[in-house]
């Protein structure tokens, strides 16, 4: 039986949720997993100082689908007067959770003081949380990291005072900021924290399969998880989180759970993921941003290096369209004939 969970007052329909990552979780791709079975999408992190100030490309990170529910927006600042301001103007769109993102990495972000620089300052953070907490209704979540470096691991006390700060629920991933996405992530770290705090606490790092995730419930006691990294190209795996739930502990169950579909069905949701891409962005943006996704997809295929080389070339849906039916098989179809794999936006 699949579990539940509660954040604040909303009730998410499973433990698996897509971290929020800029330049990946848009609304395409938050759909197509919600399609396999996400229990809560991440929208990617946007800039209070960017809403507060008008900038255009805001508009299209903000926008919601009434299918991918429930959703989590997440905001980035270190203004903690802007980021309640943001948070209160904001709280009329139709996402489910605010989160505050205090785990971003990236130099340009770091370098002003926010995302993943926050967990420098505690009591800043701490100011942060409050008063976007108390600003809206909605449940507010913080994304943390292990700490800012080896010297500085203060995961545990970032969950504290999120949690004193009025958060309903902590994601900690098991890396700090120094070590980006390498490494092994701290898995002990996700446990020292679940065993601090007593909102809901969502363990981050290494889970590629339904074996890492039962090992991460396992050794954690974490509530729920976030994967990241590991569905880009993959949308599929929370389809298998949920099959691995359901049967891998079942001591009669001897067989596999597979991670990924057949080839015809990553190559149509190749293209489907195209069709939403271009429907948004235009068709030489959209595709634009499909070569990034292609190469997530075709990762392990055969001949997937020189398809990707290739990629990079298509300007066109129909050049994507012929590329993957030379190279992976299958006819061409029209968007209505292909109705089976969902959807499109609408």
């Amino acid at each position: 039986m699949i579990q539940t969970m509660k954040i604040g007052n909303v009730t998410l329909p499973n433990r698996y949720i897509l971290a929020p990552m800029a330049g990946v979780t848009d609304l395409p791709f938050r759909l197509l997993c919600k399609e396999q079975g996400a229990g809560l999408v991440c929208m990617e992190m946007v800039s209070a100082k960017a809403i507060l100030y008008g900038n255009r490309n805001t508009k299209a990170l903000l926008e919601i689908h009434p299918e991918e529910h429930p959703v989590s927006l997440q905001l980035f600042g270190s203004d903690p007067e802007i980021m309640a301001e943001i948070a209160k103007r904001t709280e009329e769109l139709p996402y489910d959770l605010l989160d505050i993102n205090m785990g971003c990495p990236v130099p340009k972000i770091v370098k002003n003081g926010e995302g993943s620089a926050l967990m420098k300052q505690p009591l800043l953070a701490g100011k942060i949380i409050r008063a976007v907490s108390g600003a809206i209704k909605k449940p507010v979540t913080v994304k943390i990291r292990k700490g800012f470096d080896d010297a500085h691991v203060n995961a545990v006390e970032m969950a504290k005072i999120a949690e004193e700060s009025g958060a309903a629920a902590v994601a900690v991933h098991g890396r700090t900021r120094e070590q980006y996405y390498s490494g092994k992530a701290d898995w002990d770290i996700i446990r020292q924290v679940k065993e601090a705090v007593q909102i809901p606490v969502i363990g981050n790092g290494d889970v590629t399969d339904g074996k890492s995730a039962g090992e991460l419930f396992d050794q954690t006691g974490c509530d729920a998880i976030m994967v990241g990294r590991a569905a880009q190209g993959n949308p599929w795996i929370f389809a298998h989180l949920l099959t691995w739930e359901e049967v891998s502990r079942n001591p009669d169950f001897t067989g596999q759970i597979p991670l990924r579909p057949s080839l015809p069905v990553i190559r149509e949701t190749m293209l489907r993921h195209a069709r939403m891409q271009t429907e948004i962005r235009g068709e030489e943006a959209g595709i634009r941003e499909m070569r990034k996704h292609v190469a997530w997809y075709t990762t392990g295929l055969p001949d997937s290096a020189k398809l990707r080389r290739d990629i990079n070339q298509t300007k066109s849906y129909e050049e994507l369209e012929g590329l993957l039916e030379t190279r992976l098989g299958g006819d061409r179809k029209k968007p209505s004939e292909t109705a089976a794999c969902g959807s499109e936006i609408s």
